[in-house]
């Protein structure tokens, strides 16, 4: 599917005839014909703040699971289960074992 995709988009930037900056100019065009002039300011607070709101909780995990490691294998499952739920990664079909890995891959990997 990726592959299909990143041959369209090659495909309609050369029959297009467009290069990459462009792109961002034609994007930025369709932006402020949708949403206004006056609703970009907005739209980049409220998308800061998401961005905020996102690493402190990815913080947050990351703490917590600090802490659970210092604890030894006591944590219940509930709280792997939150911590799971905050990083938006998928606990059904997982043992402690193998959610503790999935949180620490995804921690590992928002913060590259």
């Amino acid at each position: 599917m990726m592959i299909l995709t990143e041959g369209l988009a090659n495909l309609i930037m050369q029959f297009a005839g467009l290069g990459g900056f462009e792109w961002i100019i034609i994007v930025a065009l369709i932006v402020v014909v949708f949403f206004g002039v006056r609703k970009i300011p907005e739209l980049a607070r409220s998308f800061g703040k998401a961005s905020a709101e996102f690493q402190k909780a990815r913080i947050e995990a990351k703490r917590e699971l600090q802490e659970m490691k210092s604890q030894g294998n006591n944590v219940g499952r509930e709280k792997l289960e939150t911590i799971a739920e905050s990083l938006g990664v998928d606990y059904t079909n997982k043992n402690d074992d193998e959610l503790r890995a999935a949180i620490e891959l995804e921690l590992n990997k928002t913060k590259q």
